[in-house]
């Protein structure tokens, strides 16, 4: 799967005039905001604050080339990740709640955002990767407007927690080149004790569906470097609360055994954690090993190696 002749989505979106269409209806939506499934229905156009406690402004919390991102990011040159501040989730062991719950970050525009991208690309980062993006979104793609038109020419990553509407993910058709959303639960149960949400379930996987029928399975070119396609995260956690039998049933079932999921292994109690005595340690290799085998078993066989 080579990767010699291709450029990135966005610029033939943007080629052909259709960006800017995409960058109306997105910010159309910020006056009555449904860019998430909590769909708060405050005006963020004019600084209302819904559940994420974000308004019109773009907040960024850091901007930097990422090492510690899957290998197919990473490459030789790293990353080039941009924090948003802020989340539409409410994860009590959230890694990053400083950032996300704390509001940690500082303001930036567009112009700014753009500009933070083609320095990210100047240090030979081998995409732009947007982590938590989800509640700014239209700040985003006018921002990559801006970025196209100073020579922006590396995939631009979704980083996202899977909450997301599929209202949101359709107009990212053409936009987006790697998806890489996480898959946390396969059950609404925990969903709704650990991350405040309701139908985690439902709205991950009617976005994973959406995202998968726009870019396909993960593709890799000869350098080992991905360029378009759905790289799925799912964290284990402690006690089985995150489902994984569930979960690779979905992807397997009803998305593709050829997907890449990144089973990742790293979770350790942080936040507010400890106030739940099952989330209150770390995973056992064992449980690891077990989510390992579901996946095998489901016929899944990339993103994670055999332990």
């Amino acid at each position: 799967m080579a990767r010699r002749s291709y450029k990135p989505v966005y610029i033939e979106t943007y080629e052909r005039g259709e960006l800017d269409n995409r960058i109306e209806q997105l910010v159309a939506i910020l006056d009555e905001c449904t860019l998430c499934p909590r769909e708060c229905g405050v005006n963020r156009n004019r600084d209302e604050h819904g559940y994420c406690n974000s308004g019109r402004d773009l907040k960024v919390s850091s901007v930097q080339p990422h090492f510690g991102e899957e290998s197919v990011l990473v490459g030789t040159y790293g990353s080039g990740t941009i924090f948003m501040t802020n989340c539409n989730l409410g994860c009590v062991y959230c890694q990053n709640y400083d950032i996300s719950h704390l509001g940690y970050g500082y303001v930036m525009t567009e112009a700014e955002l753009a500009a933070s991208m083609i320095k990210l690309q100047n240090r030979g980062c081998h995409n732009i990767n947007l982590v938590t993006p989800t509640h700014f979104t239209p700040q985003i793609v006018k921002a990559l407007k801006i970025a196209i038109e100073q020579g922006l020419h590396i995939p631009l990553v979704y980083n996202c927690g899977g909450y997301e509407s599929r209202r949101t993910i359709e107009l990212l058709d053409g936009i987006v080149d790697i998806y890489m959303p996480d898959i946390k639960y396969g059950d609404n149960t925990p969903a709704k004790r650990y991350s405040n949400v309701d139908d985690y379930v439902e709205r991950c996987q009617a976005a994973l569906k959406a995202m998968h029928a726009q870019v396909g399975d993960l593709k890799i070119d000869e350098q080992g470097l991905a360029w378009r396609g759905l790289l799925i995260r799912h964290l284990v956690l402690p006690n089985g609360l995150a489902g994984s039998e569930s979960v690779m049933k979905f992807i397997a079932t009803e998305l593709s055994r050829d997907s890449y999921v990144n089973i990742m292994a790293q979770y350790r109690p942080m936040y507010r954690a400890f106030e739940y005595e099952e989330l209150n340690r770390g995973i056992r290799m064992d449980e690891y090993r077990e989510a390992i085998a579901i996946a095998r078993r489901y016929g899944l066989h990339r993103g994670f190696s055999a332990l």
